[in-house]
């Protein structure tokens, strides 16, 4: 009889908490893709999308403050790095290519980064700290495209050494998530004719390659977002022109490195993952949102709806996912 009612205290509590798993929506209805999302604490984060839209929030995402740059009308501004209410960085992908800064939240946007030159495709953007950043774009002659800042984004450079490239391989302007860095790490996915894993233990003036065994070798496959737990590492993408496709999405890097593809995969393809604590791992793509309680051996849908990009707060436990026509949600765990 004790273990009949042990069982069944386990099962609610399994059942408590695979409700307890869910997205709720807080917003919808601009018409506007949203691909870049920044949170900064529970209460404060950033949004930048399509059609020089940017918004922000100051009360964990339950109201927004949404602008169109004047003079930016058509730029895609696919990632967006904040620091606070006050200060953020927005990075637009296509021709010309901008990165722009606020300091005032969003009243006045500064130019720091232009290139009109059609070669210049900008995807992601990461800060290992407010004052050293990069921003990563697609191989010109060979090498990946690396910008980087050593003073909070007010000036941009061409990194000294930035990764070879294969022919056709890229990296995706999907969630803003191909690029990571830590303290001392910059770790990229890439996609299309090779699927890898670039990183940097030394800042960039080393590279180190992975081949990822994701289906790769057209344009639309391959890895397009990674999270970093300093090690292990979880990397998703698959084939967003077919995305209820369910097979190469997800793969798993143990302390290793050692590569492996978990037992029960996401629901389709994820263009955006994020570590959210512990071995917990939370993804999202077009068919919807999955979440990994075991450091990413076993998936489970938790919700259908299409969303872009999933990120966490820096300082604190605010997860915020975004999507197409202005969609918003909370993830609550």
């Amino acid at each position: 009889m004790q273990k009949v009612k042990i069982i069944s205290a386990l099962l609610l509590f399994l059942s408590f908490a695979a409700k307890s798993q869910s997205v709720i929506p807080l917003q919808s209805g601009k018409l506007t893709s949203i691909r870049g999302l920044s949170v900064v604490d529970d209460h404060i984060a950033w949004l930048s999308g399509s059609k020089g839209t940017v918004a922000f929030t100051l009360d964990g995402g339950k109201s927004w403050s949404w602008q169109q740059i004047k003079g930016y009308e058509k730029s895609d501004f696919r990632d967006i790095e904040a620091f606070s209410d006050k200060e953020a960085i927005i990075m637009s992908s296509g021709s010309p290519a901008y990165i722009l800064k606020t300091t005032d939240g969003g009243i006045t946007w500064a130019k720091k980064f232009e290139q009109a030159d059609t070669t210049y495709f900008l995807d992601a953007m990461d800060f290992k700290d407010p004052a050293h950043g990069f921003v990563l774009g697609d191989p010109i002659n060979g090498k990946f495209l690396l910008l980087k800042t050593d003073n909070g984004g007010e000036t941009w450079s061409p990194a000294q050494n930035s990764p070879d490239a294969y022919k056709n391989e890229a990296a995706f302007a999907a969630s803003g998530t191909c690029i990571r860095t830590t303290k001392s790490n910059i770790v990229i996915v890439s996609g299309g004719a090779k699927s890898r894993l670039i990183s940097s233990n030394d800042g960039g003036n080393n590279w180190h390659y992975t081949e990822l065994p994701l289906t790769d070798g057209t344009s639309s496959r391959g890895a397009f977002s990674v999270a970093l737990d300093d090690k292990p590492k979880v990397v998703v993408g698959g084939n967003y022109a077919k995305d209820k496709l369910k097979d190469s999405v997800v793969l798993v890097l143990n302390k290793t490195n050692k590569l492996s593809f978990p037992s029960i995969g996401p629901d389709g393809f994820q263009s955006s993952v994020e570590h959210i604590r512990l071995n917990v791992y939370l993804s999202t793509g077009t068919p919807g949102t999955n979440i990994s309680t075991d450091g990413g051996n076993t998936w489970k849908k938790i919700d259908d709806k299409s969303y872009n990009v999933c990120r966490k707060a820096k300082n604190g436990k605010l997860v915020l996912l975004a999507g197409d026509r202005g969609s918003v949600g909370l993830f609550k765990f």
